[in-house]
């Protein structure tokens, strides 16, 4: 017996990248309590987060042979529920070390369902003609958007964030077979080879600096998400609601630029429009970061 919407494919594709996100971002925006818990600083907070990252790398390392195996269906169904459960038991941990390792299956989880809903995405482009990936990753930032609102409100109220992670298995689960119930994985796409890929293959010069571009934006978005609620609590002395809404308007701002990024970088060209993001990227960091940043934030408590 299957449940859920009979949805069209980019639809299920946007419904994935949402529940995923919604799911993930629910603990940022409870960083605050959960450091204010353990009782430690932004060093050790920070090395206990590392976990999720390094659970991610592994994943995306050596998790396609398995979901190949397990199929993509099942995975997907399989992991949503699972990542909303770790997270719910992650936020129990005691001590840096704790959370580290707690973190460590959120990653994996993660690596997993970054492999099917992004592969998934790229097959729809193809089969229906026509551009979905920037719009499916908008309802990546859509899905961080509502939770940081949520989280937020929810920090406000008292909630302890335990009670809160706790919420939010059935909630994920729930929006998972509503969405993704009929979900079924596209063909792979037309004219792809069907060898086995190399266990390693040699970069071209293009990768390390296009990897290098992205990463340099990635680090800021990361650092955006991981310490948004921290920033707006040790240095504005915002309240919760305001900390947690710090990390759903940076989200909200990525969801509405990449809803519109297809056309925009069509008109003034990737080169252009590339160069001066990161330009401007540059820019914000130093402003944030930068020793005289005390003159602003006399204006921002007045």
């Amino acid at each position: 017996m299957r449940f859920g919407i009979e949805l069209p494919p980019q639809i299920k594709v946007y419904g994935a990248f949402f529940v995923y996100s919604f799911c993930m971002g629910s603990l940022y925006p409870r960083l605050p309590d959960i450091q204010l818990a353990m009782g430690v600083g932004e060093g050790a907070l920070g090395f206990a987060l590392i976990g999720a990252a390094l659970g991610t790398l592994i994943s995306l390392t050596f998790a396609s042979p398995i979901i190949e195996r397990v199929g993509y269906r099942r995975t997907l169904l399989t992991a949503l529920p699972l990542l909303a459960v770790f997270y719910a038991i992650a936020v129990w941990a005691q001590t840096p070390l704790t959370l580290f390792l707690l973190l460590m299956p959120v990653g994996i989880t993660i690596g997993a369902i970054e492999i099917i809903i992004n592969l998934e995405a790229d097959r729809v482009e193809h089969a229906i003609g026509r551009r979905i990936m920037n719009r499916s990753h908008a309802f990546w930032s859509f899905g961080f958007f509502s939770a940081g609102m949520v989280g937020a409100f929810i920090a406000q109220s008292g909630l302890s964030a335990q009670l809160h992670l706790a919420i939010m298995v059935p909630v994920v689960t729930i929006a998972t077979l509503l969405i993704l119930g009929r979900f079924q994985p596209a063909e792979h796409r037309s004219g792809g080879s069907t060898d086995a890929a190399p266990r390693f293959a040699r970069p071209t010069l293009a990768i390390p600096v296009l990897v290098t571009v992205c990463l340099s934006a990635m680090i800021m978005e990361g650092a955006g998400i991981d310490w948004s609620a921290i920033y707006m609590r040790d240095v504005f002395g915002a309240a919760l609601f305001w900390a947690g809404f710090a990390v759903a308007l940076g989200a909200g701002a990525q969801a509405v630029t990449r809803f519109f990024a297809d056309s925009f970088v069509e008109r003034w060209s990737p080169v252009i429009v590339a160069r001066s993001l990161l330009t401007i990227l540059g820019i914000g960091t130093l402003l944030v970061f930068s020793p005289l940043r005390n003159g602003p934030l006399i204006w921002a408590r007045r």
